[in-house]
């Protein structure tokens, strides 16, 4: 049989039925905030084939039941959000973030006397972001006795946070590090042809890593953070999930503190306790 006559005879359970996709789509907004509109049918069937292998359901009516009548949610639940949930990432993206926390945010935050800077990176993904974080606060605190830091890092998806706990990457994924922190900060493979490299035990320890939703009504991170990136994350929210992400955010950021979104993002509309400081940069007041 030919690949396209094997495509024709594709079973009927082999596609998610209406029913089944809006019964997703739900509860996938209602856990995650992430919105699944009909045009992302054929992406989330591409997904979840391999929860279905992995369950050993033969059809998306059979893993469908499993989850809504047969209580398989509770055990099922953290593998289906990991599926459905995008997760790029690059160091050093949007370049010009790093830049104002290194060169504003950080020395404002020392000046006003806090001795532990405290940072969280509040959609990690697999790590890049928290640890381009990490290098920079490294950086500024390097030779000083009268500050430190901290990195806190969460991300709904439990494979981005093993990956990122790991700290092993493709070679080339690091190269917007700049040079001279790359020398320190980034191991090279011993064998050149695993063409990986590996963030130092050093920058390592500094970061904690835990799973944690944006949709709860409180994020567990203790004392006020100086410091919040949550960016790219936003865009996948309607208007009122973002209201109440943002409030929840501005509840655990420090006041004088800094937060972060996305250049694609905005928070125009919404009643909270910013102001811009520079191109998506807002601090809290």
């Amino acid at each position: 049989m030919s690949m396209a006559a094997a495509v024709e005879t594709r079973l009927p359970g082999d596609r998610i039925s209406k029913r089944n996709f809006d019964r997703l789509a739900r509860f996938i907004y209602d856990y995650s905030g992430i919105k699944m509109p009909p045009t992302k049918l054929t992406m989330l069937e591409g997904r979840l084939r391999r929860r279905l292998r992995a369950t050993n359901h033969a059809t998306f009516d059979d893993y469908c039941d499993f989850l809504f009548n047969q209580d398989g949610l509770a055990q099922e639940t953290v593998y289906l959000i990991d599926v459905v949930t995008t997760n790029k990432t690059d160091f050093f993206r949007e370049a010009r973030h790093f830049d104002y926390m290194q060169s504003v945010a950080l020395p404002v935050i020392a000046g006003s006397g806090v001795r532990t800077i405290r940072t969280w990176s509040s959609a990690c993904s697999t790590g890049a972001e928290p640890y381009s974080m990490a290098m920079v606060l490294a950086e500024f605190t390097e030779g000083r006795n009268d500050v430190s830091y901290s990195v806190l890092a969460t991300d709904l998806s439990t494979d981005v946070l093993q990956t990122a706990r790991r700290g092993i990457y493709p070679e080339d994924l690091i190269a917007p590090v700049p040079r001279d922190l790359q020398r320190k900060y980034v191991l090279t493979a011993k064998q050149p042809d695993r063409r990986e490299v590996r963030i130092t035990s050093k920058l390592r320890s500094r970061i904690g890593f835990a799973r944690m939703n944006l949709m709860d009504e409180k994020y567990p991170i203790g004392e006020p953070m100086h410091v919040i990136f949550c960016r790219n994350v936003l865009i996948y929210f309607d208007k009122q999930t973002q209201a109440g992400v943002l409030n929840r955010l501005c509840d655990c950021l420090a006041k004088g503190g800094y937060m972060f979104i996305g250049h694609s993002e905005s928070i125009t509309g919404f009643d909270l306790p910013l102001k811009q400081v520079s191109n998506t940069v807002f601090q809290r007041f």
